[in-house]
């Protein structure tokens, strides 16, 4: 997939999840096969202003490459200054937020929105790509109402102001995450324009991602709530696009990913307890719905260093295996 001067290895896209696509996770995605991350919604006026704990959401990897880095915000003038600073921080896309439906963002007139103030949206994006050389993304939602008529307007005003690529999450504004996304919604956007359209919404599994670029011809898939937890879902598209086999993920697959997870946490924040008190919560994501998983969760609720909770998830892995063996040789016994 081509976005602007850049070119994408797959079509696999991970949407930009507030509070979780920090850069620790986005580099385990990426190591899944995703062949284009984003980052978290990051406010412009935050940006401008020099917060620390905002500039620190600029920081990247090379293991992470190609990045989008999402903004949002209502003023031209600061959305482009913005987004210069996005650009000298080496983003490899510069994406604006016209989907966030969070009241406290849209009762500032940002993300949701901004879709319905066409000529306000019009003034933001040329704004932004007279001021940036990098590849420009939107990413939209269905609109106020289920027609539609909002995302086809803004598309269409999108591509006439330069904006490479559009993602679509064919959601209305006051859906949320609630109820069903609407891919036709995503069909409409792809055949107004003539720039790639990213598909976002409903997909749960490997072959959501395909039913979806089968019922709307879009370019590309962006993969959000699915992904947490379960980053195989990237690798497992892939496979099934390129014609390869299955690959089960087992038990082992599930340590080392939450291992190194840990560890990209751990050097990142550079500080074992901040890192280690954010994992309480993120470590339980990846033994959703397995055995014991209950009893893994409250245990790793204290754990302060990286030492203690490699031990935790160890000892969860030794009593998952001790009991696959009783299982095993109980088989046997019946048999």
């Amino acid at each position: 997939m081509q976005i602007g001067n850049l070119k994408l290895e797959n079509t696999a896209v991970l949407a930009p999840l507030a509070g979780i696509t920090d850069l620790p996770f986005r580099r385990i995605i990426r190591s899944h096969g995703a062949g284009l991350v984003y980052s978290e919604m990051i406010s412009a006026n935050g940006l401008i202003h020099g917060s620390p704990k905002t500039l620190r959401m600029l920081d990247s990897n090379p293991a992470e490459k190609p990045l989008a880095v999402q903004i949002f915000g209502t003023d031209p003038t600061i959305m482009a200054r913005a987004s210069t600073m996005v650009e000298a921080a080496g983003a490899d896309i510069l994406d604006i937020n016209f989907g966030c439906s969070v009241r406290k963002i849209v009762k500032t007139g940002a993300g949701v929105a901004l879709m319905r103030a066409p000529e306000a949206a019009a003034a933001l994006l040329k704004a932004i790509r007279a001021a940036i050389k990098i590849p420009l993304t939107i990413k939209i939602r269905t609109g106020w109402d289920n027609t539609g008529v909002q995302a086809l307007e803004l598309a269409r005003i999108a591509e006439d102001c330069g904006v490479d690529a559009i993602a679509v999450h064919p959601r209305t504004a006051t859906q949320g995450f609630r109820g069903t996304a609407d891919w036709s919604i995503i069909k409409a956007v792809k055949a107004l324009v003539s720039i790639p359209v990213i598909g976002n919404g409903d997909i749960i599994c490997a072959e959501d991602a395909i039913r979806m670029q089968m019922q709307t011809q879009c370019d590309g898939i962006m993969i959000d709530r699915a992904a947490i937890g379960y980053p195989w879902i990237f690798s497992e598209y892939l496979a099934r696009i390129n014609g390869g086999p299955d690959k089960a993920v087992g038990l082992s697959d599930r340590i080392d990913t939450m291992i190194a997870y840990l560890k990209a946490t751990v050097d990142y924040f550079g500080d074992e307890t901040h890192a280690c008190r954010a994992m309480r919560s993120r470590l339980g994501w990846f033994v959703k719905g397995m055995r014991f998983s209950s009893r893994f969760r409250e245990s790793i609720t204290h754990i302060s260093t990286q030492a203690e909770a490699v031990g935790i998830i160890r000892a969860y892995q030794y009593e998952l295996q001790e009991w696959e063996e009783k299982e095993k040789n109980q088989e046997k016994l019946e048999t």
